[in-house]
């Protein structure tokens, strides 16, 4: 069945760490999965990474910012999520379009308007079936980055605190804003605790066979038993 999984979060709120668990078990259920991240995942992608994720790249305006996310945004569904949900497999992606809402909205203060219509553009209009939130105090997720990743240090975690904290509210009022897609979850719970939520969640919602994401094959995904 194709499905679309989103997982967003402040920095540090350990999403990396619960895609690779659950992509772990679905795969032990002979569910094809495919992971992938934003900004990245295609050679274009992971270009425009590292240009954005720079620490030295100070100099870049919030509307450069947020028009380079949405080209390897564009880059990714039409290379990668697409035809994997057009092949009938479960996708879960690292960060999507609502990050750009969060950050780049929220966190800079533009609005929002034409954020969505550009994000709206850059996807086709593909929006997720279910979008995990892993919430974490900001200056708790900041030190975890700081002293347990194996990553470098980038542009965007060395913003201002006050930039991380509205990037957080921006978050919970997007989930707030539609509580059928968004999946809030207490990130300062432990790994199998939140594991375990996530997993009933996504079960139940393969078990329901939820509508078809928006913007694959026309209008809608084929979905596939």
């Amino acid at each position: 069945m194709s499905l679309f999984v989103t997982f967003e979060g402040p920095e540090g709120s350990g999403k990396s760490t619960q895609i690779r668990r659950l992509a772990a078990a679905l795969e032990a259920q002979n569910v094809p999965v495919l992971v992938t991240r934003e900004p990245g995942g295609t050679a274009i992608g992971n270009a425009v990474r590292a240009i954005l994720l720079d620490p030295a790249r100070t100099e870049m305006s919030p509307r450069a910012e947020t028009l380079l996310f949405h080209a390897a945004r564009a880059q990714l569904v039409d290379q990668v999520i697409r035809p994997a949900l057009a092949a009938g497999q479960l996708v879960l992606c690292d960060r999507y379009a609502d990050s750009t809402l969060a950050y780049q909205g929220y966190g800079h203060g533009q609005p929002l308007a034409p954020l969505r219509l550009l994000a709206d553009y850059a996807t086709g209009g593909l929006t997720p079936h279910l979008t995990i939130y892993l919430d974490i105090d900001v200056r708790e997720g900041l030190l975890r980055k700081q002293v347990g990743s194996v990553d470098e240090w980038n542009r965007m975690e060395d913003k201002a605190l006050a930039f991380h904290q509205a990037v957080r509210l921006g978050y919970l009022a997007l989930a707030e804003a539609e509580p059928d897609r968004w999946l809030v979850i207490d990130a300062a719970q432990s790994i199998e605790e939140i594991h375990g939520a996530i997993l009933t969640r996504l079960q139940a919602l393969i078990a329901t066979k939820p509508p078809a994401a928006r913007g694959v094959a026309g209008n809608s995904i084929v979905q596939k038993e």
